[in-house]
């Protein structure tokens, strides 16, 4: 049952709803199928299957609102999620923000985001996948770790207002780590699509077991400010902490790094430099994303910073509505405008500089500056006259994305790229910094 049509969906939830005796009922499912590989010290650990599926039934008494899940889908069970959704809204204080469920809407048809080759992975292809990247770790002489995993997956809602949303979707996901034998080298690569015809483990695998033999007898350079490269990969947890703290609420109530003296916000303002531009589009061709938020209101291709300037802020409903405005969705994707280069163009183009080809363990330092600390690993780089030189040790940095992208002199041409910290997608393109603040070295590899 992992996978409903859009039919089998709706008719499961019409009958939920039909238990209902609240003043508001929603009910939502979701599933999904697949199975992942890992493997680590060149040998495959673990491999599996997965398969599940939940109904979340939400209901509302007025202003106070209950919710329960269930996976049994036969009519008692049904029956019995409805009941307890209702007994937990009966005991539950009125939510002094509470939104009415949305009523029925309108969607653009939505972007292929399920693809039949991707959901159709089984483990022989997972292993010969697998083996591919094995081959290379050996022929290498590097030890390899890995993860390989994809899903295909469903979602539906229904309400008592008359709204239903579907989507389907697909994803593959693939990581892997090369160290050599004394663990003094490392390197690293992911990727992650929708559509598993466009995943390349062999190059992948090969870039890492190249970063892997050049990362050995690295040296230790004294921190400060650096002209950086930053990787896809490595740019990407620092940009996500950026366009994920575009909200409209925060920034009002003087909570964000987009807060103003007396309620005002940076909105409209230009806060980072004219080359960069942040939207996000569901039928982007390399990123394709649902049509639709978890609240079931449209999707559309939305800018967000436009040549460095602040162009919209998420509004949920209830602050929408509390500042007269219409509510903005936070988007399943986002989308960095770059360039027409490649990292090895931009490498080329460097006289001094350093190349990360990760930074990991991103913690806060300060909300309101977006000042983040954490470090580099599996490969970092030291660029003279256009070439690579010499590993060197790695870094503690301190940096905010906003002063980042204020030192920004160049951008490359934009990649699908998977955060190692909250393993999301963006499509964001390599970075060259001036002034990228290192605090300390750092002993890790």
């Amino acid at each position: 049952m992992a996978i409903l049509t859009q039919d089998e969906a709706r008719t499961l939830l019409q009958k939920v709803l039909a238990f209902s005796k609240a003043d508001e009922c929603q009910a939502q499912i979701s599933g999904r199928e697949g199975g992942n590989i890992r493997y680590a010290r060149n040998a495959v650990s673990t491999s599996g299957q997965l398969s599940s599926t939940q109904l979340v039934v939400t209901s509302s008494f007025g202003k106070k609102q209950g919710i329960s899940t269930i996976n049994e889908y036969d009519d008692a069970s049904l029956a019995k999620v409805v009941r307890r959704s209702e007994d937990l809204a009966r005991l539950a204080p009125e939510n002094p923000e509470y939104m009415p469920f949305v009523g029925p809407q309108s969607y653009q048809p939505a972007a292929t985001t399920f693809i039949p080759a991707t959901a159709n992975i089984n483990s022989k292809l997972r292993a010969d996948l697998t083996e591919q990247s094995l081959k290379i770790a050996k022929e290498a002489k590097v030890t390899a770790a890995g993860f390989l995993e994809n899903t295909a997956g469903f979602s539906a809602m229904l309400n008592s207002h008359g709204l239903f949303a579907y989507n389907t979707a697909t994803d593959v996901n693939f990581s892997v780590t090369l160290r050599t034998d004394d663990g003094t080298g490392s390197g690293y690569a992911s990727r992650g699509y929708n559509d598993v015809s466009l995943l390349d483990v062999q190059k992948s695998t090969q870039v890492a077991a190249w970063k892997a033999a050049k990362s050995v007898e690295a040296k230790a350079i004294e921190p400060g400010k650096y002209t950086v490269i930053l990787e896809p990969a490595a740019g990407i947890v620092l940009m996500e902490n950026l366009y994920g703290a575009l909200d409209a609420r925060s920034a009002d109530e003087g909570r964000s790094f987009l807060s103003l003296p007396g309620g005002k916000t940076r909105l409209g303002e230009k806060l980072v430099d004219e080359q960069v531009t942040i939207y996000s589009d569901p039928w982007h061709e390399k990123l394709p994303t649902r049509n639709y938020d978890g609240e079931g209101l449209p999707q559309i291709k939305r800018t967000w910073i436009e040549k460095g300037v602040v162009k919209n802020l998420f509004y949920s409903r209830y602050w929408a509505q509390k500042k007269g405005v219409q509510p903005i969705p936070y988007p399943d994707g986002f989308v960095m405008s770059g360039g027409n280069l490649s990292l090895e163009d931009m490498i080329k183009g460097t006289e001094k500089g350093i190349l990360v080809t990760r930074l990991w363990y991103i913690r806060s330092v300060d909300p309101q500056t977006l000042l983040y600390t954490g470090l580099t690993r599996d490969g970092t780089f030291y660029i003279e006259n256009g070439q690579i030189k010499f590993p060197i040790k790695n870094f503690r940095f301190n940096e905010s994305p906003i002063i980042m992208l204020n030192n920004l002199e160049q951008l490359g041409y934009p990649e699908r790229t998977i955060s190692g910290e909250s393993n999301s997608a963006a499509l964001i393109p390599p970075m060259k910094i001036r002034d990228f603040t290192f605090t300390s070295l750092s002993d890790a590899v």
